[in-house]
């Protein structure tokens, strides 16, 4: 054979070696990216205020620096994730809730936007995610730095699941297929309803919502509360599906919870409406300043904290992935110095302790001490706040 006939087979070798993993790499990814609203839930989601042109959209659009961005992949922080063993974790079992919260409410922080609340009797799951990594496919993609603080099989009768949106820290596959009989409602917002049928879970459980719609659980009113940011999970289905945060009205407590979001004007109209609230729980980490409106960074959750008159602040959204380039320590120490800044009240708990914001414990300092960059040196500043 000639080099060029060697040359040739060899390329075709490859291409079919290729062609081989990308099947694969689909086989595998297909079930988790779940599946398109279509019928009377695509029409009613056509019929959203929210809904222009084909897709979701928010009032103040997202702006992005793309060379910013790209330059940014050059400049991590050497400090992204832990060392082994650094971040501690309190394991929980089922007997753990066994008693109700003196106060009325208590929250299990799990770990990135997972949170257990109990509210006035009732226990409301949030953003469970129990999968090993943020991904459709089991061996890449952003990995958990611990194991769950609590299994999943431990989890105590749960009242309702409230999931903020389709993204993969947020909504995740291996997670609702092991929820998918449990008796209880799964509360989302406009057609991500359409991922969960896909995945098993009867429609009679779940209740979709617009922003500002209510439904009731129990003695509880939740409210899906508006959110800046975005949604997908296929790269070609953006803003397909609704975002949201959710507000969570008990007869003696209320709860707000962000999902992911920049900052928006719309927030005051929250607390406004919806406050005071006894806690907040509000993203804090995963930022950068070349997209700020996608994430509020922790200068910004402690300004969202007032505009929607919360009480108590638990940050959420930070110490289980690394999804950006800041240090990973970088995002508590920078809202607790907003916090003090402001005279706000923030409490951060270790993933698995759980904490009554009525009375929460004294706080301690249960991560290291690393290098991270100020609010001076790494400004998050949301666009069109006008």
């Amino acid at each position: 054979m000639t080099w060029r006939g060697r040359l040739a087979s060899a390329a075709m070798g490859t291409t079919a070696l290729l062609a081989l993993l990308l099947t694969a790499v689909a086989i595998e990814a297909w079930p988790a990216l779940g599946t398109a609203a279509d019928g009377a839930r695509r029409a009613r989601m056509e019929r959203s205020p929210q809904w222009k042109d084909g897709h979701f959209d928010n009032p103040q659009p997202l702006r992005n620096d793309a060379w910013g961005s790209i330059a940014s992949l050059f400049r991590p922080s050497p400090d992204v994730s832990p060392a082994p063993g650094a971040l501690p974790s309190v394991s929980l079992d089922r007997s753990a809730f066994a008693t109700p919260p003196v106060t009325g409410l208590r929250v299990t922080w799990l770990g990135h936007s997972t949170s257990l609340v109990e509210l006035d009797g009732h226990r409301l799951l949030i953003d469970p995610v129990w999968g090993e990594r943020t991904s459709p496919v089991s061996w890449i993609g952003p990995r958990r730095w611990y194991a769950p603080p609590l299994a999943l099989a431990e989890l105590p009768a749960v009242d309702a699941v409230a999931i903020s949106h389709d993204h993969y820290d947020h909504l995740d596959h291996p997670t609702l297929l092991a929820m998918k009989d449990w008796d209880t409602t799964f509360i989302v917002p406009l057609g991500v309803g359409a991922h969960l049928v896909d995945w098993g879970i009867p429609e009679s459980r779940i209740v979709e919502l617009d922003w500002w719609e209510r439904t009731r659980v129990g003695t509880l009113e939740v409210v899906c509360t508006p959110a800046r940011h975005a949604s997908g999970r296929t790269g070609i289905d953006k803003d397909a599906t609704l975002w949201a945060g959710f507000a969570f009205l008990g007869p003696t407590h209320r709860v707000y919870y962000s999902g992911d979001t920049g900052l928006f004007p719309a927030m005051r109209d929250i607390g406004e409406k919806l406050g005071p609230f006894d806690l907040t729980m509000i993203e804090v980490g995963q930022y950068h300043g070349a997209w700020p409106d996608w994430h509020i960074g922790p200068e910004q959750a402690v300004t969202a904290h007032q505009w929607v008159r919360g009480r108590v602040l638990l940050p959420v959204h930070w110490g289980l992935f690394s999804l950006a380039l800041h240090g990973w320590t970088e995002p508590v120490e920078r809202v607790l110095a907003a916090g003090a800044a402001a005279g706000a009240r923030v409490i951060v708990p270790k993933p698995g302790e759980r904490v009554e914001p009525g009375a929460p414990p004294p706080p301690e300092r249960w991560w290291p001490q690393l290098p991270w960059n100020t609010a001076e040196q790494d400004p998050i500043v949301s666009t069109q706040l006008d």
